[in-house]
This record gives C-alpha cells, structure tokens and sequence, in this order.
C-alpha cells in the first residue's frame, strides 16, 4: 500500500506506484493538498477511467477524462520535472486526475504477460495538445531536447497533412483541366471554396489563399479566362514543388514552404544600416491588418519588407512616414528572394530626410522582376525606384514614361481606382519626378514619389509624398 501523507492507504499499489506517487507530492504545496490529490489519484488509476491515453518516452503520460456536462478534462504529466497541466481546475496541487495517470503509468511498468494491452501503448508520439505544452514550457530548450523534439513530431506531422491536401488539390486540378475551364469560369463556382476550406483542414494556408484568388477571376474583367489558366498552372508548380520538396536547392525550398504556409523565423546575421522608408500601406488579411512597410538601405543598397500585425479592429504598431531614416538592424527571413526582414534593435531617434532613393529605367524594373521569377515563380511583384518617370494616360489606364529614353511601364490596375493616382499626377504637372513601388506581371503599383519643390528663398529642394 502507498501511504498519503494523511495516512490513508491507496490499495494495490506496488513498488513502482509508491515511486509514481511519491514523485508526484513533491508538487503539492502542502499535507492537506497531498491527502486530497492522493485521494483523488487512486479513483483515476484505472485505465477504464480515461481515453485517448498514451505513454510517450522519456517520461510523458497523458489522457483525457470526461468532465460530465462540461468539456473533458486533458491531462499530461512530465515526471521528470515533475510537472503537469490539467483541464479540471482543481485547487489541489497536482490534481487527482495527474496522480491517477501517474499511478496508471506505474502500473504500464509490469511485464507484457500481466498488462499485454498497456504494453502495445508506450512509446507513442504524443498528440498536439500535449506536444504544445511540452514546447511551452522549455521554450528555448537545447536541439535534441525534449521540447525541440515535440516540436519536431508537430512539424512533422504538419507537413504530412500538407502533403495530403497537396495531393488533394492536385486530382482537383486534374479533374478541372481534364473536364474544361468552361464551367469554372462563372461567378460563384463552387469548388473553390470546398477546395479552400479542403486546405485550410490540411493545415496549409498558402494553399487556400490562391484558391481563393481563384474563385475571385470570374468576375475580374476583361482576359479572365487565360488569367484562370495562368493562376492553375502556378497552383499546379506550387503543388509539385511541395511534393517534391526534397529535390529543391536550398533557397528554393525555403520560398516553396513560405508559399504553403510554413512560417519561418528571421535568421542569418543582422544588417545595420541607415534605413530609408520607402512606403508604408495596410492590407486586409481575413481578420486581421497586414502592415506592410518597405526600406532601403543607403549603405548597403538593400531593399527589405517589414511585416507588423493588429488584431481585429485595430491598426498594427509602428507608423513610420515616408522619408523617415532609421539606424537599425534588419535580420533577412528564408526565402522570397531575401526582401522579408525583421526590424531589430534601432541606434538613436529616426530622423527624416526629403532625399530621394537611387532609381532607374522601367526597363531595368522589368528586368528585376524578371530575374526575382526565377528564385520565386509565385512572386505578384518586386520592389523597384524609377528615375525621372511622368504619369501620361494610355488607352482606358495610365502609364509611367521615362523622360530620358521614352520607355513605358503600364500604372497596375489596381492603382488606377485609388486617390494616389491623382495624386502622382498632380505632383508632377508633366516635369519628371521618382516614384516607388511593385513591378509585377499587371503593371507597376506607385506608392510614393519624390517630387522637386522651390522653397520660399528660391531654393530647390525634393518633397517626399505617400500614394498608398
């Protein structure tokens, strides 16, 4: 019998429960709390008292109790801290339904003969929930430990799902060109949203956000139906890329599993340079506002994308002008060309300037963008400075002409509705100015402009001006 600190036995309990237990109270806070959860733990001891039970190695147990009316209660020990996490809510430290789990673990310790069934449970690989304490809890353990390797099985186990709703979508996309866009050329066509919903079950949502864009082609105007092949035929390489992930060079696989989805952290050695904003603009993003905020970096002549987040209803952190300089560090992410950095420590107050970015041709932006397709065949747009450009009309849109050699890029159509058009040509009166923004396969989005001004004393000087 094992004794609790009260004195009251707990029946049929032999060497290695004593162990279990004993363990165990070391996380109770004093003899009352001890009595109680012991108590409590002998009732819990019986395997018929859980589902869904495992024992994982080294020194993980869990289970889930049903918690009558109310949701089941998921429990996990790890003895060897000792330490647990429960749904109950008890007040006892640690709860009968830990103790109970520690007792059924002690008894799985018995050979085959006497517990064949228990036996055939250990060494399983623990489920989500579980994996995801044990990640928290030793956040920043070792590689190899135990939370790294709980966060190993739960990549794992991701990217099977991944794989499973890549090879989904691949037979939809077969069955869909074998049977002819015709039908999925009309508003409101179904399958896109199942599919959609299809990958977001599979944990990929990379993949259901340009399904999504999919759906949305019917109604986008004139050229649908190439742009509805064009965007399948992108779905179809992302799919077969994922699928054959392994064969992938290294930057190309990170950009494959940044398209699905994946998150990845910044990495690599920081970059500290005098960081000019560029541009600044919010998207909606589902539920939450993406902030996306470009700079260029005078020393070294890098172009980087800052990301920021707000939650519903709120904006995201960080307003930053155009012109503003920052001395800061900026860590690249993987993948997507390098543009994607995280803005780390900054070096003294921003300070604001008026000065231009260096730019060039809209030949060369193409160019950019050009060579940008090959480390990345998903990419929408690259960021690109044109040097002494004039917004002109062109047909039923806009173009942007270069005043030196008479080259023109078409303004993308989704600028064409927006107030910064007006903006831009407004700036310029027909005199050349520089502009920023995204050169992409539907035209060049401005999203600033750096314009020349005379001061009050006659002085010339440069005003930067945000269109986005």
């Amino acid at each position: 019998m094992v004794l609790s600190h009260g004195g009251e036995s707990c029946r049929a309990a032999g060497p290695a429960e004593r162990r279990a237990l004993e363990r165990a109270l070391r996380l109770t806070p004093d003899e009352a709390s001890s009595e109680a959860s012991s108590e409590t733990g002998c009732a819990f001891a019986s395997e018929h008292a859980w589902s869904e039970t495992g024992f994982g190695g080294p020194g993980v147990v869990w289970g889930i109790r049903a918690g009558g009316d109310g949701p089941p209660y998921r429990t996990a020990v790890d003895t060897g801290e000792p330490a647990y996490t429960c749904g109950c809510g008890e007040e006892t430290s640690p709860c009968g339904h830990a103790l109970g789990l520690l007792l059924l673990d002690a008894s799985g310790d018995r050979t085959s003969e006497e517990m064949p069934e228990r036996g055939k449970e250990r060494g399983k690989e623990p489920p989500d929930w579980v994996a995801q304490w044990l990640e928290d809890r030793h956040p920043r353990a070792a590689p190899g430990g135990r939370a790294s390797r709980a966060a190993e099985l739960r990549a794992a186990r991701r990217a099977e799902r991944i794989t499973g709703g890549a090879q989904e979508l691949e037979q939809r996309l077969s069955d869909l060109v074998r049977g002819g866009l015709a039908a999925a050329d009309r508003p409101g066509y179904a399958l896109w949203e199942e599919t959609a919903a299809r990958m977001v079950d599979a944990q990929a949502p990379g993949l259901a956000g340009r399904v999504r864009e999919l759906g949305s082609l019917p109604v986008s105007g004139p050229g649908r139906p190439a742009r509805l092949l064009e965007e399948c035929a992108l779905l179809h390489l992302l799919d077969s890329a994922w699928l054959g992930l392994d064969r992938l060079p290294g930057p190309l696989a990170a950009t494959v599993r940044t398209r699905v989805g994946l998150t990845a952290s910044a990495e690599g050695p920081a970059v500290r340079d005098h960081w000019l904003v560029l541009a600044q603009y919010d998207t909606p993003d589902g539920r939450i506002v993406t902030r996306r905020t470009w700079l260029y970096g005078g020393d070294s002549g890098r172009t980087a994308l800052f990301l920021s987040y707000g939650a519903p209803g709120r904006a995201p952190a960080r307003t930053l002008p155009v012109g503003t300089v920052l001395d800061a560090e900026v860590t690249p992410y993987p993948g997507g060309g390098g543009l994607r950095g995280e803005l780390g420590r900054e070096f003294g107050e921003p300070a604001v300037t008026a000065a231009a970015p260096p730019g060039g041709t809209t030949a060369d932006a193409v160019a950019a963008y050009g060579r940008a397709l090959r480390d990345d065949p998903w990419l929408d747009a690259w960021p690109a400075t044109l040097r002494d450009v004039i917004p002109a009309p062109s047909g039923d849109g806009w173009q942007l002409v270069g005043a030196a050699d008479g080259s023109a890029l078409p303004v993308a159509p989704s600028a064409l509705s927006r107030p910064g058009l007006w903006k831009l040509v407004a700036l310029s009166g027909g005199s050349p100015l520089t502009v920023f923004g995204e050169c992409g396969h539907r035209g060049f989005d401005p999203l600033a402009a750096w314009c020349a001004e005379t001061s009050d004393d006659d002085e010339p000087s440069t005003a930067a001006v945000a269109l986005a």
